[in-house]
């Protein structure tokens, strides 16, 4: 009986997994390779608040109509909160309300955007207030600052990109200084440069976005201005004087009012989440799913909030990563420092890019097992060596990075990415190696560790391994039915053959 257990569980687990596959594909209409077509961006806001007792009522900005994108979905998560949404002015606004809410609340609110034709913004020309009542001594400062501006600019577009460009300076004159606060943030220069412009009758609005960067856990929220030339609004970047929104840059709402609200709740805050969806078609099919309540869908990681998916997204191909390092260790023959040292060495390249993440690794290994010699002369015991490599290693990264900042090697800056133990491990078990079996070894199990780590990160991070393997998470039951296989494997490896092949020719002759 113990002979069929084997057999029968990997059976077992490949017809879960292919059954599973089947049904998503055929009934739901989950695709199998990623699709170019149409890009979406799902952006996930959470406000999280502690009740104090009594009634509560939290407002959130919610977008309306961005430029450059349209809005193809949107979902709000608030059990037990009575849910209401209003536009004010060119704003518009969740509102969640409860009667008896206690202890720590959290609201969420999804969207999902597609880049479309930019539209310019809206062509009503707003009607100009009264300029504010500048002091003395702020009258004086504008009216400098307005007539250096206008006597470089042609229009209102270059007189606004003008006037942004002096506030953003890095040391601004004198009476910039006098109106900008001390240490300003971009939203200060907004602020400034909206108060300077209504001295010249100019209607200027603040607007705030987000930046679409795939995979953000803690997205932040950029601050912009808009200026009315009389037809349209024109956007403007606060620290180039740039015309027009970038084409990642997904406007959330206008004006200077507050991103959200909570009355009867402390310690309230917004934490926004961006992650770039597969293709149309797997939206499409999530949608589908839903609505025929399926059970596959129901538990699906596409229906987790977007900053754990984008840990998954990593997460679920380190078993990727782990079978082939069987492969290459059982078959082939392949040797290396440690059995998953290389999975975690190929998550570090995906920042880095292969070329570089290589060559970073090699410097650090090196400059590391030099260091680790010299430390052997110290006769030190093994835990207080671990922790002075572990110390020198870091070191080393800082000094990687300034060097790399200071030639304007950018690759450089990533080296902190590389973890700090595995690199401090690895570097005691080479000099280990080297000292009981000698350099040739040390060095062959090294390049063994960086062959499989790129191994890894090519088949890793390919685009349409990493769509299938989170689409289709059960796929992993297939990778853990071959992982049993291969651990019963029990024949010469490819090095051994390549190694005796002498003998075995002289043997048949």
């Amino acid at each position: 009986m113990r002979r069929w257990h084997l057999p029968v569980l990997v059976a077992i687990l490949t017809v879960t997994a292919v059954s599973l596959i089947v049904y998503k594909v055929r009934a739901l209409g989950y695709p199998m390779t990623p699709a170019e077509e149409i890009q979406s961006w799902i952006i996930e806001a959470r406000l999280s608040f502690e009740a104090t007792g009594g009634a509560a009522k939290a407002e959130l900005a919610i977008p309306l109509d961005p430029p450059g994108y349209s809005i193809l979905d949107e979902n709000f998560v608030s059990r037990g909160y009575g849910l209401q949404t209003e536009r004010r002015s060119n704003n518009r606004v969740a509102i969640w309300s409860t009667r008896r809410p206690s202890g720590r609340q959290t609201l969420y609110y999804r969207t999902t955007v597609t880049p479309h034709e930019s539209k310019s913004l809206e062509q009503a020309v707003p009607a100009l207030a009264a300029p504010p009542l500048y002091d003395e001594l702020h009258s004086a400062a504008v009216n400098a600052i307005l007539d250096e501006v206008r006597s470089k600019s042609a229009d209102i577009a270059t007189f606004s990109s003008l006037l942004m460009q002096m506030l953003a300076r890095p040391t601004p004159d004198e009476n910039a200084q006098l109106l900008l606060p001390r240490q300003a943030s971009r939203e200060d220069r907004v602020r400034t440069a909206i108060y300077v412009l209504a001295g010249a009758h100019i209607p200027a609005r603040m607007a705030r976005g987000l930046r679409l960067v795939d995979g953000a856990r803690s997205a932040q929220v950029e601050a912009w201005i808009e200026v009315n030339n009389g037809q349209r609004w024109i956007p403007i970047d606060p620290d180039t004087g740039a015309h027009g929104y970038p084409p990642d840059f997904v406007m959330w709402w206008r004006g200077d009012t507050p991103l959200f609200s909570v009355e009867r709740g402390r310690d309230a805050e917004v934490r926004f989440s961006v992650t770039r969806t597969m293709e149309e078609a797997l939206e499409t099919a999530t949608r589908q799913a839903q609505l025929s309540e399926s059970a596959v869908a129901s538990y699906s990681l596409l229906a987790l909030p977007v900053h754990t998916q984008n840990v998954y997204r990593s997460l679920l191909l380190i078993p990727v990563g782990a079978l082939l390092i069987v492969f290459l260790r059982n078959v082939v023959g392949v040797q290396t420092f440690g059995t998953f040292m290389p999975v975690l060495i190929a998550l570090a390249f995906r920042q880095t890019d292969l070329v570089a993440g290589v060559l970073l690794f090699s410097v650090l290994v090196t400059l590391g097992l030099a260091v680790r010699f010299y430390l052997e002369h110290l006769k030190l015991l093994l835990v207080p060596r671990l922790a002075a490599v572990v110390i020198i290693v870091i070191l080393l990264m800082a000094f990687v990075s300034i060097l790399s900042q200071r030639l304007r090697f950018e690759v450089g800056l990533s080296v902190a990415l590389f973890p700090m133990v595995i690199l401090a491990m690895t570097i005691e078990r080479m000099s280990i190696v080297w000292e009981e079996h000698g350099p040739a070894d040390a060095i062959k199990q090294g390049i063994g560790s960086l062959i499989v780590a790129a191994g890894c990160y090519l088949i890793m991070f390919d685009l349409r391994v990493e769509h299938f393997i989170f689409v289709f998470p059960e796929s992993l039951l297939l990778v853990l039915a071959l992982a049993l296989l291969l651990g019963r494997y029990t024949g010469y490896r490819v090095t051994e053959l390549l190694r005796f092949r002498a003998l075995s020719e002289a043997i048949k002759k």
